[in-house]
């Protein structure tokens, strides 16, 4: 029998006992029983639930009730391995695989998979693509395949990333295990392309869940001073926050404002150590510490419930990012607000964006010069060699700016000339100097010192015989210390001569796909440059239609961008505040008197507006319906006439 096989599924009622003996929950959310019976099925699926939907349930149950490993393919490190700790908590065989572990860790991950040991094994997209995986993967027996963040395989998502698109060639290797694709925000082009670039053997098997939040109240707030509007509305609500900031600067400013304010805060980009990224989330999660102030980097992954309010002070580039970032607030189903602070000066940044993500080619073409004379690479040379890339010294040599620098790479490695990993993170090295024996005779070690080195030497095998990747955070969880102690300790032993210590560093990596070709040659086709530049062009006036848009609900605006259409207003939000209390027309009253319009333009001819006058409408009713419907798009105005579109 074919080792991917799938005999051993059960019917669906198993799959409730599954979650009351695991979970404890009596019964399923939403849609989430439709998405596990049918890729307990053997039928590829697509489920679009938004953040705090319940996503994990929806592959983890499953893979509890087929034979083999359930692959499930996410970019969150920090979410594999929250997951990881939680299904082992709970008694479910679980396993990841990342960046940091040695190769003789992923080796036991992988042979353990092979002999039925893991239910459920997480991968990064970048890890399907290694040799050892491949070989590994062909004497594994797989359940199913699981893509979280399914957005990221889609060149139309708003955060694609090119890694995505090796999952294509595991589906080839196993052309009869089916795929679950998961996501919390894809427009209807982005679900067409999720569909097609996973080689779903059936078009449309498509599970919604409406992205629809009754607990969330959308506001935008117009703000000319966003520091006086960010305070009054932190003093006005009560409990925990999130203030998503653009820069990992502005992160800092602002947590040192509201900490000068007297609003406890603390801050989380990407830059930190994971240490510090660690004790950071940890005391903002048991509310040690009220707001956290991020860039996009924090949040994927997160399960604080509790969150009353997501403010941005910066303008998010689409509207998929900013629905992401707000869902986060309110998770609990109590009242929660997501607030976007606007001014005049959001616009032009977003309309710089877009010269700083597509700079001309003529530019890309010298940053790919530049590069080969920054690394001594000859025409003609180069192929596969790979360099580590400082961004600030090349800047500096060859005056350029970060930003356009950044962009152009991207764009270079989409084209498929080099391979920029922004950021990979390297974990932290040890190994031991001196020998067991001599270690056991040191005298004049402090109590810190001793406590690290009895948790190196019971958590870490080898570190006598060559350098062993540690995790500082676990470290300072097992010994009771504070992470920045561990890393100061690390390295004072480090100085004594008894260790070497090499510390966490992240680093990115220039890698030469092909031989280096001479620039003028470089192309650039449409499908990475004109065709991207595009679309990104429409999410960003996406974005600022809604920030400025205050005659249509918010809610209904959002929704209507992922595909929702039968939506309603939200009676919350600051536009239907504003309806309110400026006794703005009724739904009732408003619909009855788009269907006059539209019933007066049936005949398919353009009506001059000041006919409208004389249908018998109230002059109120008739000017709210005539700008809904023109805002929409269900008519359109010409030279003084409107007609139906």
């Amino acid at each position: 029998m074919d080792t991917n096989g799938h005999e051993g599924r059960v019917s669906p009622p198993d799959y409730q006992s599954i979650l009351k003996q695991y979970w404890g929950y009596a019964g399923f959310r939403g849609i989430q029983q439709q998405i596990i019976e049918s890729i307990g099925s053997g039928h590829d699926t697509l489920g679009l639930m938004p953040t705090g939907g319940g996503k994990s349930i929806t592959f983890q149950v499953p893979a509890l009730a087929q034979e083999g490993t359930c692959i499930v393919i996410t970019p969150l490190i920090a979410l594999m391995k929250d997951q990881v700790d939680n299904l082992r908590k709970r008694g479910i065989r679980a396993a990841a695989i990342y960046s940091g572990l040695t190769r003789e860790e992923i080796i036991v991950t992988l042979e353990n998979c092979v002999f039925g040991g893991v239910k459920i094994l997480y991968v990064s997209p970048e890890r399907l693509s290694s040799d050892l995986f491949r070989i590994k993967l062909r004497h594994m027996r797989v359940s199913f395949i699981t893509v979280d963040e399914a957005h990221c395989i889609s060149q139309w998502g708003y955060d694609f990333r090119p890694s995505y698109l090796q999952i294509a060639h595991i589906r080839k290797e196993l052309p009869d295990v089916p795929v679950l694709a998961l996501t919390a925000t894809a427009t209807p082009r982005v679900v067409e392309d999720i569909q097609q670039r996973l080689s779903f053997r059936e078009a449309g098997n498509v599970f919604r869940m409406s992205f629809e939040r009754k607990n969330l109240a959308y506001v935008v707030r117009r703000a000319a001073d966003k520091r006086e509007q960010l305070l009054h509305i932190l003093n006005s609500l009560q409990g925990s926050a999130i203030v998503y900031a653009r820069s990992r600067r502005r992160t800092k400013e602002v947590s040192d404002l509201l900490n000068e304010a007297g609003i406890s805060a603390t801050f989380y980009h990407a830059g930190l150590d994971t240490a510090i990224k660690d004790e950071r989330q940890k005391a903002w999660q048991q509310d040690q510490v009220r707001v956290m102030v991020a860039t996009n980097a924090f949040g994927m992954g997160i399960d604080k419930p509790d969150v009353r309010a997501v403010l941005h002070v910066d303008c998010p580039d689409s509207v998929e990012a900013y629905f992401q970032e707000a869902g986060r607030a309110g998770r609990d189903g109590c009242k929660a607000y997501a607030v976007l602070l606007y001014n005049d000066a959001d616009e032009r940044k977003l309309q710089k964006r877009i010269a700083d993500t597509f700079p001309d080619k003529e530019y890309i073409r010298k940053v790919y010069d530049h590069l080969a004379y920054f690394y001594q690479v000859a025409v003609g040379s180069g192929y596969h060699a790979t360099f580590e890339f400082n961004i600030d010294k090349f800047c500096h040599t060859f005056k350029h700016f970060p930003i356009q620098v950044d962009s152009a790479l991207k764009i270079l490695t989409r084209a498929n000339y080099i391979e920029y990993t922004e950021e990979q993170d390297n974990q932290a090295r040890v190994m031991f100097t001196v020998s067991r024996n001599d270690l056991y005779h040191l005298e004049g070690n402090s109590p810190q010192e001793e406590k690290i080195i009895t948790a190196l030497l019971r958590n870490y095998g080898g570190l006598f015989t060559d350098y062993t990747y540690i995790d500082e955070s676990f470290i300072a969880t097992q010994t009771a210390l504070h992470p920045h102690l561990v890393y100061q300790t690390l390295k004072s032993l480090s100085q004594r001569r008894i260790l070497h210590f090499i510390p966490q560093k992240k680093t990115p990596y220039i890698r030469y796909t092909q031989r280096r070709e001479d620039s003028e040659y470089i192309l650039i086709p449409p499908a990475v440059y004109e065709e991207r530049k595009a679309d990104y062009t429409k999410r960003i006036l996406a974005m600022t239609q809604y920030a400025t848009d205050d005659r249509v609900c918010r809610s209904r605006q959002l929704l209507r961008y992922f595909g929702e259409t039968d939506s309603h207003d939200c009676g919350q939000c600051d536009v239907c505040l504003s309806h309110r209390s400026e006794g703005a027309v009724s739904e009732p009253r408003l619909n009855a008197a788009m269907e006059h319009i539209l019933q007066l333009l049936d005949d398919g001819k353009p009506h001059p507006i000041i006919e409208l006058r004389g249908i018998g409408l109230p002059i109120g009713e008739l000017d709210t319906a005539l700008e809904y419907l023109l805002q929409e798009e269900y008519i359109l105005q010409e030279d003084g006439m409107i007609f139906r579109n």
